[in-house]
């Protein structure tokens, strides 16, 4: 689904929720504001979603390859096939959220040191 950071941000102040599929790849998306929305299948490629509060979203299946998500609040939010690879998570808050064995993270990320919880593992780590 085609949209503009404009369409978003209105779309979203006026209530709406459902952004399944969107495509704003290497979009300025600095410190906006979408918790709580379902972005699966979102393509955020190469993106720059510093600051962003996408605290409880359904990030399932999303690409955020190269995307830069420093200091980004991710926390409860569901990852599941999600692709991190490339991304920039430094400062990220991502306690809680939820991934599983086809999330991919950047090399030399470690789940376990931001609280994440593995699904496909039925532990937290």
């Amino acid at each position: 689904m085609s949209y503009s950071v404009l369409d978003l941000v209105r779309d979203y102040a006026a209530g709406r929720r459902d952004f399944q599929g969107i495509e704003l790849p290497q979009a300025d998306l600095r410190g906006i504001h979408l918790a709580g929305a379902d972005l699966r299948s979102a393509d955020f490629r190469g993106a720059n979603l510093a600051g962003a509060n996408l605290r409880g979203c359904d990030l399932s299946f999303a690409d955020f390859t190269g995307a830069n998500l420093s200091g980004a609040d991710l926390r409860g939010c569901l990852l599941f096939g999600s692709d991190f690879r490339g991304a920039l998570l430094e400062g990220a808050l991502l306690d809680h959220a939820d991934y599983d064995a086809y999330t991919h993270f950047p090399a030399g990320f470690d789940p376990k040191a931001h609280r994440l919880h593995n699904i496909s593992a039925g532990v937290s780590q």
